[in-house]
């Protein structure tokens, strides 16, 4: 007698992918249940396949500037300082910061090589998640604590496998930890922390100093003179430190462009390198640069004035990121981090335009897909300008993906401001208030 075989409810096709959906639920329990494994899993990976095999090739180069250059302010050639590294494709690498960055430095040489790289490493990987964290913020305040925290692992693990992050990691630079320093600053209510933060940033590395729009754009006023108090406490500390050394990087240094490293190079993913490569000669401040830099400077206010206006934080944030990465004459490819937070807002956008869209497949792409690392390896010589047409023209791929992202800000509402915090109001005493549609003060 034969004996009758029970299948499941579902029939023979549901018990073969019984198994299938067992593993993508699974994955999601993980990434709800257990969001801190996955990013130490994936920071882990990252160390093993990418941080580690960069410090046995001699890695980590600008933590080894920083680390070597730093004495050299006491004896005054600090800006004539040039690290020669083994290889034929390294150019001697000169410390570019203002001096008081330099004197930040000092402690990095008196810690043995192996400690000081991991405790940077460390600490970069930090300030990631919490430039996530100050975004997601941003983006979205009323999110709740357990969300909020789950979203921030999660996309730090992402996060960490862009291509900005990843090489800032694989050359021991600074730029998460500026950042983070930025979007701590300008979440902070009271002016003397918004303007502590934003000064100090701008003394350590120049650029940071275009935050100073986002505090104009909303008239926080008492941040901006702290800002500006802090920058020029930290240009005399510098000073104090080298007078001779500080008198001639503000006169002379300061401008030499061409000093920092070859303009031409597909990491320099400024306005002034991409018109280098494609008219292949350095432009400088010539009339091309300038027909590209006024429109872009153009539409980067106009991007931070509407978000300004629409209450939407993290999108005046970044118009004014992108504009100082875009007219700074060097802005190698790791200098992008701001490019992670595009992401979040594109992503975090409740209502999408066809701009938004094309902003976020792009930025997907490029981040994901290493482009300049490609081109690096096609380029003929570092030093050289002159590109074949198609090579000329990938390597506009971020200051592309930022116009887009600018005219994504233009375009409509962004994050979660507009939809929940429609108007906003400033104290006499300079304090950010944030009112709801009833007017009550949050």
């Amino acid at each position: 007698m034969s004996r009758a075989v029970r299948l499941p409810p579902g029939g023979a096709g549901e018990a073969r992918t019984a198994p299938g959906r067992r593993r993508i639920e699974a994955a999601r329990n993980l990434l709800a249940r257990r969001p801190g494994a996955v990013l130490l899993l994936s920071a882990t990976a990252l160390l093993l396949l990418m941080w580690l095999p960069a410090c046995l090739r001699t890695g980590m180069v600008d933590l080894r500037v920083y680390r070597a250059a730093a004495p050299h302010l006491a004896t005054g050639d600090l800006y004539a300082f040039r690290l020669r590294l083994p290889g034929s494709h390294m150019f001697p690498l000169p410390f570019t910061y203002p001096p008081f960055a330099a004197l930040l430095f000092l402690p990095l040489g008196r810690v043995a090589w192996p400690v000081a790289s991991g405790v940077w490493t460390a600490a970069s990987m930090a300030a990631l998640c919490g430039l996530v964290h100050c975004c997601l913020r941003l983006a979205d305040p009323d999110a709740p604590a357990a969300r909020h925290r789950r979203r921030v692992l999660l996309w730090s693990a992402a996060l960490l496998w862009t291509e900005p992050v990843a090489v800032t990691l694989a050359f021991g630079q600074i730029n998460l930890l500026l950042a983070a320093l930025v979007g701590y600053a300008v979440r902070r209510r009271t002016a003397a922390t918004a303007g502590l933060g934003t000064g100090l940033a701008a003394g350590i590395k120049l650029v940071p100093a275009v935050t100073g729009l986002y505090l104009l754009a909303h008239r926080r006023w008492s941040a901006v003179w702290w800002s500006a108090a802090v920058f020029l406490a930290t240009v005399a500390a510098g000073w104090w430190a080298a007078p001779r050394t500080t008198t001639g990087f503000w006169l002379h240094t300061v401008g030499e462009a061409a000093r920092v490293g070859p303009v031409g190079s597909v990491l320099n993913q400024s306005l002034r390198g991409a018109l280098s490569r494609t008219l292949g000669h350095d432009v400088g401040w010539s009339v091309p640069w300038w027909a590209c830099a006024v429109p872009a400077a153009l539409l980067a206010l106009t991007a931070l004035v509407r978000t300004a206006r629409r209450g939407d934080r993290l999108g005046a944030l970044l118009a004014v990121q992108f504009c100082g990465l875009l007219l700074c004459p060097i802005s190698w490819c790791h200098h992008w981090v701001w490019a992670v937070a595009a992401v979040l807002w594109l992503v975090h956008t409740p209502r999408r335009t066809p701009a938004h869209t094309a902003a976020l497949l792009s930025w997907c792409t490029v981040l994901a897909g290493y482009p300049i690392h490609w081109l690096e390896l096609a380029q003929p010589d570092i030093t050289q300008f002159g590109r074949p047409w198609y090579l000329a023209a990938l390597g506009w791929c971020y200051p592309v993906c930022a116009v887009l992202t600018l005219v994504a800000l233009c375009a409509g509402a962004g994050g979660y401001a507009r939809r929940r915090m429609p108007l906003t109001a400033w104290s006499k005493t300079g304090r950010y208030r944030l009112h709801s549609a009833s007017g009550a003060e949050r």
